[in-house]
């Protein structure tokens, strides 16, 4: 929760800086995708604390975090920040692979790496 707050300060600070539509374009989209993917790392983190508890949580959260990633997918037009989506989609895939192999605490730093790239596709530089 913390991450993403920051992470949405940043980001619209971001917005105050930036010019041109293309710019506040790629701004925009980042927000939420931030926002988006901070709250899909959250859920799928828990689930992996709670997956002794109840399994199914695992894949309920990836089946979460794929229909919001198809989603950022169809709404972003910016080619960075379409690749790191996708990056986080081959991480969530590989998480999903080792959850139907029976590991009950999957790696997930392809995932975590993937969106930790997102918040650098979204930092102006």
């Amino acid at each position: 929760m913390k991450r993403r707050l920051a992470l949405a300060v940043a980001t619209a600070a971001a917005l105050t800086s930036l010019v041109g539509c293309g710019a506040l374009d790629k701004a925009l989209d980042c927000v939420q995708t931030a926002d988006a993917i901070a709250t899909s790392v959250d859920k799928l983190q828990q689930a992996v604390s709670n997956a002794s508890n109840d399994p199914t949580q695992l894949n309920e959260a990836l089946n979460d975090i794929s229909t919001e990633l198809g989603n950022l997918k169809d709404t972003t037009d910016n080619a960075d920040l379409s690749k790191a989506v996708d990056d986080l989609t081959k991480g969530v895939d590989s998480v999903r692979t080792a959850v139907n192999n029976g590991d009950t605490t999957p790696d997930i730093k392809p995932i975590t790496d993937a969106a930790t790239e997102i918040g650098k596709v979204c930092t102006p530089g």
